[in-house]
């Protein structure tokens, strides 16, 4: 489990960096805001394991992006808002950064990139040009590159999120992600994802929708 006040400072040296010289509030109580939704009793995977994970992942890529610390914002929003049985999520998840992050002293154009970047994260395939979000689609995905356990307690969580769904229901709809990404021509867009994570994520993608169609 990651710790919250490790977690805290994360965010206080990400929204300190991103604004700059010009300051602003105190940073905590957003980070605190944050952590407690991020906290909140219905989610089983997208908890502050998944951040962390996440986080770590973007100071693995983070050369590749132009403003790393703004992807570290997108990423501590990306799933800021979560209801398992709701489909805006991301974008409710870019309307709180789009409100939270001026507030905190974050510029409006750095502020509209963070935004952006948690939009992103529904379909997770940025353009050519688009360095920050290919770093956090990659950061956001390499949970599919995991050791075979971790990759089953993976799937195992996103089953208990969507506890409510019936089986087959649940199996048809997590079939179709699975196609979803497999058809993407590339699952990750950094050379360090696509040397490292390709060929291991598409594996264990290949294996849970083989699971699921028997």
């Amino acid at each position: 489990m990651a710790e919250p006040e490790a977690l805290r400072a994360r965010f206080v040296r990400a929204l300190e960096a991103a604004r700059g010289a010009a300051g602003g509030p105190d940073p905590v109580p957003y980070a605190d805001n944050l952590l407690a939704r991020w906290q909140e009793p219905q989610r089983r995977y997208h908890t502050l394991t998944h951040l962390a994970a996440v986080l770590d992942h973007i100071d693995v890529l983070e050369e590749y992006a132009d403003d790393p610390d703004v992807v570290r914002l997108a990423a501590w929003f990306h799933d800021a808002v979560y209801l398992p049985d709701r489909s805006e999520n991301e974008e409710r998840s870019a309307r709180l950064a789009e409100r939270a992050l001026p507030e905190a002293g974050v510029s409006a154009g750095k502020t509209a990139e963070a935004a952006r970047l948690v939009r992103l994260t529904v379909t997770h395939d940025p353009a050519d040009d688009d360095a920050n979000g290919q770093v956090l689609c990659d950061a956001d995905l390499a949970v599919l590159a995991s050791p075979p356990s971790a990759y089953a307690a993976y799937t195992a969580a996103v089953r208990e999120e969507y506890h409510f769904v019936p089986n087959d229901a649940f199996r048809s709809g997590r079939a179709a992600i699975l196609r979803q990404l497999l058809g993407l021509p590339r699952l990750f867009r950094t050379p360090y994802g696509r040397q490292k994570w390709e060929a291991t994520a598409r594996y264990n993608l290949r294996a849970e929708l083989e699971m699921l169609s028997t």
